[in-house]
């Protein structure tokens, strides 16, 4: 119990920080970098719909469905968190919301590699061999 309670005195500071209702203390100019990002994954979102109707492999088309709408949710989600950090709105201002988005982006990015890798393939055009038994050999019978 000793060794609980300890344990709790030393993480209670990092807690605090992750979980603090209202960080505060941020602007616009301080949260510049994030949003760059949210602002990137919004362009990418409309980047890849229109992508994704050039091209041609069906397997890679059906692959990146969800890329578009994944992204663009990532960027509203991220612009909200964003806004109510610098405008204190306590409860969706803590940090511990940004390591859930970004666990949730890493997770999501890492099963859709793993998609990708394993059923991603290219339908090679087929190549007709030339035999030149062919002249020599019966022809098929047409019913």
């Amino acid at each position: 119990m000793r060794i609980f309670l300890q344990f709790l005195r030393t993480i209670r500071p990092y807690l605090r920080y992750f979980f603090a209702v209202n960080p505060g203390g941020a602007t616009y100019g301080t949260m510049t970098g994030l949003l760059v990002l949210c602002g990137a994954l919004f362009v990418f979102s409309f980047v890849i719909r229109f992508w994704r109707r050039r091209i041609t492999n069906a397997v890679t088309k059906k692959l990146s469905r969800s890329w578009s709408s994944t992204a663009f949710w990532f960027a509203i989600i991220g612009f909200l968190f964003i806004v109510c950090r610098v405008e204190g709105i306590q409860f969706l201002a803590m940090r511990f919301f940004w390591v859930l988005w970004g666990l949730g982006a890493a997770l999501y990015l890492f099963f859709q590699v793993q998609q990708f890798r394993a059923r991603h393939y290219r339908v090679l055009p087929k190549e007709h061999s030339h035999d030149p038994r062919e002249r020599y050999l019966p022809k098929k019978r047409a019913h």
